[in-house]
């Protein structure tokens, strides 16, 4: 399982954690659970984060690698949402549209994009802990719009019009590649 915490401060992005949490298959589940929520509630009492985003389930054609997937997936949800903490899902294909612009980005294309955006100097082992970073990523991109648009509801300004890409591009400096 990977994860990540990242902090922001204006637009710039620090990682504060990203590792990933290897489970052994040797385990029973309800030991690899365990171990799953014992991560997370101890993340967040080491950084009392503001927010909890979770890559949501896709779908496989194994049902039963599906329905474990699930149920890891609601213990850190739950481990989050015990501490107060608002949680929000994305799918991964918006994951890797908000990143890379491609909802079909591979998980290179991803990692290259995120290096760019955070300036992380290496590539880690695991591709795990690079997904739960771009879900963070994803989620911060997410929440400024997000916030954008409930200040301009505050103040009862009118929502602006769909941006351009030129305008895109101008707001967005640290996302192109030149």
């Amino acid at each position: 399982m990977g994860y990540s915490v990242i902090e922001v401060l204006g637009d710039a992005i620090t990682i504060r954690e990203m590792d990933v949490l290897k489970l052994s298959s040797s385990k029973d589940n309800y030991y690899r659970l365990q171990k799953i929520h014992q991560k997370v509630t101890l993340l967040v009492e080491n950084f009392i984060p503001d927010e909890f985003a979770i890559e949501a389930p896709f779908f496989g054609k194994n049902v039963q690698s599906m329905l474990k997937l699930g149920r890891a997936q609601g213990v850190a949800i739950a481990a989050a949402m015990n501490k107060g903490i608002p949680v929000t899902e994305y799918s991964p294909k918006k994951v890797k549209q908000s990143i890379t612009g491609n909802g079909n980005a591979d998980k290179e294309q991803v990692w290259k994009m995120l290096q760019r955006i955070t300036g992380l100097p290496e590539k880690p082992q695991y591709f795990d802990a690079t997904d739960a970073l771009a879900v963070a990523v994803c989620h911060h991109f997410g929440s400024k719009m997000t916030f954008r648009d409930e200040e301009k509801k505050s103040t009862g300004t009118k929502k602006a019009p769909k941006q351009s890409w030129e305008q895109f591009v101008l707001s967005n400096p640290t996302r192109i590649k030149i």
